[in-house]
């Protein structure tokens, strides 16, 4: 094969695996939008020179803003090659991609061909990948999904960890969005990725499943937090065998306490969140769990949150949204030890 060579996404999506680098040219900003599963940034244009040249392009002419970006590509790829590629050995597989598979990850791939390595540029750039991706969540998951219900705070987030950490597989929206999927649920020191991003996790994910084997999700909703499940993902799981995680109502306290500590410590915060509330229990009910909340009565908020909020709103979807809820196998945690989440993950791991 001559270097550098062009391939479609759908050819090298079998050895996608097998690059010892996937190297996305595009800017900082695009990456950070979303990009291939592993890839590293090395910018040909960061964000600053592509608005540059493009400038010229549109105010100057062609042959003016060419000369400028071939002088900032030139030495963006040097400075790549020191900072990144130097060490690497003959052998070296590289992939490249830009947005359209044009002239930032063409000069690229040039420049590495010539060094003598097997480079590979991904013909269609990340728009091809990304229209591979829209295809495949817009299909049904050849997977046979089991998902774990229960009211807010029985667990089940926690189970999933587990379960993951003694192999088994698991699609954890909740941890690829960034978000626990409630009101009260972003992180504060995590925003959440784009929709895009989102979607790829969820791609990547479901590819390295054994279809063979079940695969063990949360009772979302449509959306987790700003983001939205895809609809054959999101139909698939409603379709599916259920597990109900239950667990007694002070453990659950106990429980939220601990996952939502950030908010027991900054009840202006937690108060803020709340207000969000109002249309649904009104002003006067919004007011006196500001109190709770002010007066360090965390607890009882939380315990109240449970029977009138969470709750009640569980019992309205559940049934509705996951028709085989009524014949779900139950599995009761008798505390909040990470031994008994532990023989629960094994005995649903099977």
């Amino acid at each position: 094969m001559k270097y550098p060579a062009l391939l479609n996404f759908r050819d090298i999506l079998p050895q996608l695996g097998e690059f010892d680098t996937i190297i996305d040219a595009r800017s900082e900003s695009e990456y950070a939008l979303d990009h291939i599963p592993g890839a590293i940034n090395c910018p040909v244009l960061n964000d600053e020179e592509r608005i540059r040249v493009g400038t010229m392009y549109k105010q100057v002419n062609a042959f003016e803003a060419k000369k400028v970006g071939a002088a900032l590509v030139a030495r963006n790829i040097g400075r790549h090659l020191e900072q990144h590629f130097a060490g690497k050995p003959r052998e070296w597989k590289p992939l490249v991609y830009c947005w359209r598979g044009g002239n930032r990850s063409g000069s690229m791939a040039h420049v590495l061909a010539r060094i003598g390595w097997p480079v590979i540029q991904l013909d269609g750039g990340y728009k091809a990948y990304r229209a591979h991706v829209s295809e495949k969540l817009a299909e049904t998951p050849p997977h046979t999904f089991k998902v774990i219900c229960g009211t807010t705070g029985s667990g089940k987030s926690r189970l999933l960890e587990l379960m993951s950490r003694i192999g088994a597989q698991v699609l954890d929206l909740e941890q690829l969005a960034a978000h626990r999927g409630s009101v009260l649920g972003n992180l504060p020191s995590q925003p959440q990725p784009s929709q895009k991003m989102f979607e790829s996790m969820i791609w990547q994910k479901l590819r390295e499943f054994d279809p063979a084997l079940p695969v063990f999700v949360e009772s979302e909703s449509k959306k987790v937090g700003q983001l939205r499940v895809p609809d054959a993902v999101m139909e698939k799981m409603r379709q599916s065998p259920c597990v109900s995680l239950t667990l007694s109502r002070p453990d659950r306290v106990r429980l939220l306490m601990e996952d939502y500590e950030h908010f027991t410590q900054s009840p202006d915060t937690l108060n803020a969140q709340l207000d969000c509330l109002v249309k649904l229990h009104g002003r006067e009910k919004i007011d006196s769990w500001h109190q709770l909340a002010n007066t360090g009565r965390m607890p009882e908020l939380v315990d109240e949150l449970l029977v009138e909020h969470y709750d009640p709103a569980y019992l309205r979807s559940i049934d509705r949204n996951f028709v085989q809820f009524k014949e779900a196998e139950v599995v009761e945690l008798p505390d909040i030890s990470v031994e008994q989440f532990l023989i629960a993950a094994r005995r649903l791991r099977g």
